[in-house]
């Protein structure tokens, strides 16, 4: 089967997150029974290639600014046009979630949906990015949603709709190392305020270096993203640029390494999806400290984790103190956390997802619908592109 998978975010790119993970390792195993091709919005180094089996092709500028996520979305029914396919399968992503996929083609299509967050959006910028999400849902009638949670919410607003629950997965290699003796807090993550709560992260380093004084460990911050200067201009105010430490994107091993020594996992998120850096830290054996938003209590819930009342800084700064103070009789909770983990194993995941394309491209092919995108062609009747071309 072709599938033309229009995945938005490339693992490869700077500041990528969890979902470009998830699409990485579920195309990666189903290119073994199918021919895959992610269509993926640019970025400075963005190149065609072909990695595991799958196609990889960056859509619309370059820039390394908004204007590339932009463009993507602008250039979408061009791509799904250009490129032949028996499934179409779309990520939601933001700002808007929805590119309106289902519209530009007559092929079945599936919505892969991590992230269903356009209100946020609109708090944030001022612009009207959930009324383009309201749109675009009934247009979907096929969803995987990576949490019981998300699926819930979907099913509440596209009625009808047919959604299945595959969850995130894990590498193996997070469960490889022995519970080490810890040395850090530590917060894995895009560096992101506005999901990802990182200017809560740091008062509440604020507040834990007020109760333990000499005795806080360092924190440890993993990951790039657009928020770093504003983060680095937090930490000097606080006045804690001598305990915590920027390291930048630590992948594989290494990063499993840090998770396996930390005193506490920090995870201030203000909203999720899934959380699968909540379930890659439990594989290593870190207790989690997070709100309690969204999914985390089906993804992290059952063991491992320490969650606390949304946005309450205090209570989310006491919660890793106690980590840190009583770390040696945390040992059971550490090994709850992996015993829960186990059940995200992409191995048995992908095989989910791939039987749940199977079954919508059974369907059949369908009437294509007249086109009336909100998003229009930014660059009238030809496809706006960056100078480089597209594909190999």
């Amino acid at each position: 089967m072709r599938i033309l998978h229009l995945a938005f975010e490339d693992p490869r790119q700077p500041g990528s997150g969890g979902g470009s993970v998830r699409t990485y390792e579920i195309n990666r195993r189903l290119s073994q029974q199918h021919q895959i091709t992610c269509v993926v919005a640019g970025y400075r180094s963005a190149r065609p290639r072909v990695e595991h089996g799958v196609r990889w092709l960056p859509l619309g500028t370059r820039t390394g600014t908004k204007l590339d996520q932009l463009s993507y979305f602008a250039l979408l029914r061009w791509a799904v046009q250009r490129h032949p396919h028996d499934l179409l399968v779309e990520d939601f992503a933001a700002p808007f979630s929805t590119g309106f996929g289902p519209r530009f083609t007559v092929k079945p299509t599936v919505a892969s949906v991590q992230w269903l967050f356009a209100r946020q959006m609109r708090e944030k910028y001022y612009l009207p990015f959930d009324m383009v999400e309201r749109a675009g849902l009934p247009h979907y009638h096929h969803f995987v949603a990576v949490s019981d949670w998300l699926a819930a919410e979907l099913r509440h607003r596209r009625p009808g709709a047919e959604v299945v629950t595959v969850a995130n997965g894990v590498e193996g290699a997070a469960f490889a190392n022995d519970l080490l003796p810890p040395r850090h807090l530590l917060f894995v993550g895009r560096l992101d305020t506005a999901q990802k709560g990182c200017d809560l992260l740091i008062e509440a380093m604020a507040h834990i270096h007020k109760t333990l004084g000499s005795a806080t460990p360092p924190l440890l911050i993993v990951g790039d993203g657009p928020d770093r200067p504003v983060l680095e201009a937090l930490v000097r105010q606080q006045q804690l640029a001598g305990h915590i430490r920027f390291l930048g994107r630590v992948t594989g091993t290494e990063k499993y390494q840090l998770l396996a020594q930390a005193y506490a996992l920090l995870m201030p998120s203000r909203f999720e999806t899934f959380g699968m850096v909540a379930a890659e830290g439990q594989a290593a054996g870190a207790p989690v400290v997070a709100f309690e938003v969204g999914p985390l209590r089906d993804v992290a819930g059952g063991g491992g984790a320490l969650l606390v009342p949304p946005f309450d800084v205090a209570a989310f700064a006491q919660a890793a103190v106690r980590c840190v103070r009583y770390a040696a009789g945390l040992l059971p909770l550490r090994h709850a956390g992996q015993a829960w983990a186990q059940r995200y194993s992409w191995d048995s995941l992908a095989p989910q997802q791939g039987q749940f394309y199977e079954q919508v491209a059974a369907a059949g092919t369908r009437t294509l619908p007249a086109i009336n995108h909100p998003i229009r062609n930014v660059a009238g009747t030809r496809p706006f592109m960056s100078r480089r071309r597209n594909s190999p």
